[in-house]
């Protein structure tokens, strides 16, 4: 069984208003389900906290996808903190911050693929990341 770590976007999409990514993220999630172990970190737990009125109905709402929870590892941290300054000194603006890095620096360092509808940072700084995305796993017609 391979290991996922979901995006806050994806999840986003799938609990949130209608956007054109809804059906790609929902489609892709039941696609990978039966063969996943989906893995939430406690960033994209954070970033989801506004889209529940309390810590217990977060839960509840994301029960369904049986999450493993892990925490950050130390190592995965250090990664983030580096990946970021790199891309503040590359020009790149404080509207992408570190939650992003650290999320990219997690599924890396703990192996897991990485389902995202954002690719394009994650490549840039974690080359070797696997990542899910509708690029790389277009929905069939």
């Amino acid at each position: 069984m391979t290991s996922v770590l979901v995006d806050t976007n994806v999840l986003i999409d799938v609990f949130g208003p209608e956007t054109h990514f809804k059906e790609w993220s929902s489609e892709t999630i039941l696609k990978l389900r039966p063969a996943a172990k989906f893995i939430l970190t406690p960033i994209v737990w954070a970033e989801l906290a506004s889209m529940a009125p309390t810590e217990d109905a977060l839960a509840f709402m994301l029960a369904r996808f049986e999450f493993v929870r892990e925490p950050l590892p130390f190592v995965a941290a250090y990664q983030a903190g580096r990946a970021h300054a790199a891309y503040r000194n590359a020009g790149g603006l404080r509207e992408r911050t570190l939650p992003d890095f650290l999320i990219g620096a997690h599924a890396s360092v703990r192996s897991h693929r990485l389902l995202t509808r954002d690719a394009a940072r994650y490549r840039t700084y974690f080359p070797h990341l696997e990542i899910i995305s509708p690029e790389t796993h277009p929905l069939s017609s």
